[in-house]
């Protein structure tokens, strides 16, 4: 039998929860040395980011687990990959709810 002991895990029930806008949470799940950083970003239906979410310093990786996410162009599905490279930017959204699953890489 091995031992895990270099792994780090958290269940999203534990995750403390912070409100960044109204009907809008953050989870934060894992945070690495070099400022990698996961998280769960809930997102009740009909809300949306207030402002505009600028990628800095580094990308965005997003994953949509459940739900329907819109970045202000179009929909994305449960189960959609986005990529949003450093410097860009959207608009968070939807109409439905979402559960979302962020990492960034660089922090």
């Amino acid at each position: 039998m091995s031992t895990h002991t270099a792994y780090a895990w958290s269940a999203v029930q534990d995750a403390p929860v912070r409100e960044l806008f109204p009907g809008i949470r953050l989870r934060p799940l894992w945070s690495g040395d070099n400022g990698a950083k996961a998280h769960v970003l809930e997102m009740d239906a009909n809300t949306h980011w207030e402002g505009i979410d600028v990628h800095e310093p580094g990308p965005e990786e997003v994953f949509v687990v459940s739900g329907t996410f819109n970045d202000g162009e179009r929909d994305y599905p449960a189960g959609s990959f986005i990529h949003a490279p450093a410097g860009s930017s959207h608009i968070p959204q939807t109409t439905t709810g979402c559960t979302l699953f962020l990492f960034y890489p660089e922090g």
